[in-house]
């Protein structure tokens, strides 16, 4: 039974291996993608907020 596990090892490797190509091709996407216009906007009126006076630790 032990030897059927060491057999499988190599697959499961490949499998992870490709998992990771995946995984790291979907967030080099997610990186690569423009802010929508409605959270650009809202990160705007948050700095806005921000200036002197705001209760910021200056």
């Amino acid at each position: 039974m032990r030897k059927d596990k060491d057999e499988d090892a190599p697959k499961r490797q490949a499998i992870r291996e490709q998992i990771d190509e995946n995984l790291k091709r979907v967030y080099a996407a997610a990186l690569n993608e423009e802010l929508p216009d409605r959270f650009r906007d809202l990160l705007a009126q948050l700095k806005g907020k921000d200036g002197p006076g705001a209760g910021g630790a200056e």
